[in-house]
């Protein structure tokens, strides 16, 4: 045989898929992993979208702007104080609504803020990490 009919028939040996007796069972188990792992990310995307928002909006409600916070004086006009004023008190009152009014995070600074935080975050990609390898 030579090289001119060895390599055609080598591309027709591997052009077919041999088909295997467990190929629907296989399916089904990389479908459900995919579908466990996808539910789980958005789970928790959204629970870090929801903390997330309201820590944003407990930040915005300590922003004064209308008195003498961040911008004072007639740096902004009336309109735009009393818009602002009108904005805050229609977002607290949401927050009331719904028992998040009063969100505190106790005593803590930032900085230990931070750093719980990001503990927290380590220990999870540490907990990824291993999830992934056990899985390979």
């Amino acid at each position: 045989m030579s090289a001119d009919e060895f390599d055609p028939a080598i591309e027709r040996l591997f052009a077919r898929t041999p088909s295997m007796p467990d190929a629907p069972l296989f399916t089904a188990q990389v479908e459900q992993r995919l579908q466990k792992g996808s539910s789980l990310r958005a789970v928790a995307l959204g629970l870090a979208g929801v903390i997330g928002g309201v820590v944003a909006v407990s930040e915005l409600l300590t922003v004064n702007i209308a008195g003498e916070g961040v911008v004072a004086g007639d740096a902004l006009g009336e309109g735009m104080r009393s818009a602002s004023v009108n904005a805050q008190t229609a977002v607290q009152s949401g927050l009331d609504q719904f028992g998040l009014g009063t969100l505190e995070l106790g005593s803590m600074n930032g900085m230990q803020l931070f750093w719980i935080v990001a503990g927290a975050l380590i220990a999870v990609a540490a907990a990824g990490v291993v999830r992934l390898s056990q899985e390979v």
